[in-house]
């Protein structure tokens, strides 16, 4: 299996390893609730090294990412703004969700799910015609670290010289952290405010310790890959494989503000500009339990008159609520009347059901998300 560069750190804090995607990663430290609600209250730490790096360079760089990405990178500020964004394949799947840093009108950095690295480098490159670009996966040269929770900025102020009350959300700097040059990017998979670093790989292992010693006043724990699921499904943030996939177009993953359909052309737009106008057959939605129970991927989702309607995308009991959360995506209409069924649930406050090892479990649709930060008072 992969390792990242953190793997030796953390078999010395006696992580829980696991194989995801190929990657041998920490799932849990202490405890997946544990580590979910420090985050929520003080710092979660984690190594996110196993997630890609395609950066792309040269005179035709805007103009080739325009063509390969739903986003408007043109509005885009060079070195200040990230955008996520999705790529599609002509019949508007979903190829992967990305981050998009715009570093200088000729160069961009593409920050990639760890599972689609290869395919999305094979992808990029199988979709270079004539433009004059350089496309390189250097995602071995990194090392990515997550600062999250309401005292991550408290912490990475102390490493840094640079003030990062002038780094809004999805935006990001390229300063030095400990005397080290990286990209400080306000962004993270949580639902809290944090930030992800982007560093040299041979200068992950000093950041890691320094930031765990650092953080101790402030709380801070190390994080696994469940805590991280867990927390990233109660903000609602889709995961490639679940809620999105080369089958699922980002209108009914409900990524529409991703979609730039005034922009110039781009792959899939002639695809979703024709479901746009048609309108849509199937859904994402968000849904809590109303019985007790745990909602996993999968699991049958049942209208009110015990029709089959959709899946469960993902699923799990939030440590936050203590109830059963869950996305899924469930088909619109039905042979009664396609457009206005009532039997087919989608907006909040609709009842279904969740069909778990045989049992019915009582649902409803709420308002995506389930958790919202508090809003920081400027």
């Amino acid at each position: 299996m992969n390792q990242t560069p953190l793997h030796q750190d953390h078999l010395n804090l006696n992580a829980k390893m696991v194989d995801f995607g190929g990657w041998h990663m920490p799932v849990q430290y202490t405890s997946i609730i544990d580590e979910h609600l420090n985050t929520r209250k003080n710092i979660g730490l984690f190594d996110v090294s196993h997630m890609g790096e395609i950066e792309i360079h040269g005179p035709d760089a805007l103009k080739f990412v325009q063509k390969i990405v739903t986003q408007d990178v043109s509005k885009s500020q060079p070195g200040h703004q990230a955008q996520y964004s999705v790529m599609c394949t002509p019949t508007g799947g979903i190829v992967d969700d990305i981050l998009i840093y715009k570093l200088t009108e000729d160069h961009f950095l593409l920050c990639v799910n760890a599972s689609n690295i290869e395919k999305d480098f094979a992808w990029i490159l199988e979709n270079k015609k004539n433009e004059n670009v350089k496309i390189e996966n250097t995602s071995s040269a990194y090392v990515q670290i997550a600062v999250q929770g309401p005292k991550a900025k408290d912490l990475i102020s102390k490493l840094t010289p640079f003030d990062l009350s002038k780094i809004q959300t999805y935006r990001y700097v390229q300063e030095k952290l400990l005397d080290i040059p990286m990209i400080i990017s306000r962004t993270g998979y949580t639902g809290e405010d944090g930030f992800e670093l982007y560093l040299p790989a041979d200068k992950g292992h000093v950041v890691w310790q320094t930031l765990l010693e650092r953080g101790k006043t402030d709380g801070i724990t190390p994080c696994g890959l469940g805590a991280r699921d867990t927390l990233r499904l109660e903000a609602c943030f889709p995961l490639y494989g679940h809620e999105i996939d080369e089958k699922t177009t980002p209108l009914e993953a409900g990524l529409n503000w991703v979609v730039k359909l005034d922009k110039e052309n781009f792959i899939g737009k002639e695809a979703l500009l024709q479901q746009k106008e048609m309108g849509l057959t199937k859904k994402l939605i968000a849904f809590e339990l109303l019985e007790k129970g745990i909602p996993r991927q999968g699991y049958p989702l049942r209208s009110s008159q015990n029709e089959l309607i959709g899946t469960v995308t993902s699923g799990t009991l939030s440590p936050v609520f203590m109830k059963g959360i869950g996305l899924g995506v469930v088909k619109l209409g039905g042979e009664c009347h396609p457009r206005e069924c009532e039997c087919h649930p989608r907006e909040s406050g609709d009842l279904l059901t969740v069909e778990i090892r045989n049992r019915y479990i009582k649902a409803k649709v709420v308002k995506p998300p389930f958790y919202r930060k508090k809003k920081e008072r400027i």
